[in-house]
């Protein structure tokens, strides 16, 4: 299974290199099922929406497919998801991708699909990836269940550690240093924070940080 979880996308050469490697043939040849269901809930200005698909199509893939598994039916969404080569999972509320992951029967079909496909997550899209959703915002997870799209505290669990993004953004007043060390005393097992130059790749176990900026490990 081959994973890249990153922060912000693919944001600089770096990360943006790793993903082009991960993908296992030329870029130019890859089709990429960009999944935009996190978002659908944010209701703050989308610029950042916008720069994660132009990171995107900045790398010339043969195609770049954007398939809403809450708006479609299973049959439409699910063909497409198999003709890529690539699961690209926006940013937004972690609990509400969640949910939807789980409502439209793609939890069940990912550990097929990602026998030969690479994952690759945007924040909440990398969240989800992890055990645990448990570090999210209050805010996100209170939104979910305002609105009876909340599937509990479980994430998928094709990793065996937790994920903060936006580390010391200003954006994300919870991603700091001081407050991530008081919620890390009741967590169990690793959690990873990056900032937003910062992503995860995962090759068949083998886990490599990828960044142009900072990253921190706790517990």
């Amino acid at each position: 299974m081959k994973l890249l979880l990153t922060s912000n996308g693919l944001c600089n050469e770096t990360i943006a290199a790793r993903f082009v490697e991960m993908i296992g043939k030329p870029i130019s040849e890859a089709i990429i099922a960009f999944i935009p269901t996190a978002v659908n809930v944010t209701s703050s200005n989308k610029s950042w929406f916008v720069n994660d698909l132009v990171n995107i199509e900045k790398l010339k893939p043969k195609m770049l497919d954007i398939v809403d598994i809450s708006a479609l039916p299973q049959e439409l969404w699910q063909a497409r998801l198999e003709a890529a080569d690539v699961l690209f999972f926006s940013g937004g509320n972690s609990f509400y991708l969640m949910y939807h992951i789980r409502k439209s029967g793609l939890d069940k079909l990912l550990p097929k699909l990602l026998e030969t496909r690479l994952y690759t997550g945007i924040s909440a899209g990398s969240i989800v990836a992890t055990k645990s959703l448990a570090l999210t915002s209050e805010y996100n997870r209170a939104f979910a269940k305002q609105y009876n799209e909340y599937a509990g505290e479980e994430g998928l669990a094709l990793v065996d550690f937790h994920i903060i993004p936006h580390l010391n953004s200003s954006k994300f007043p919870d991603a700091c240093d001081e407050k991530i060390k008081e919620v890390a005393k009741d967590i169990l097992g690793p959690i990873y924070a990056l900032d937003n130059e910062s992503a995860i790749s995962i090759i068949d176990g083998q886990l490599d940080i990828v960044s142009e900026g900072k990253w921190k490990k706790y517990n």
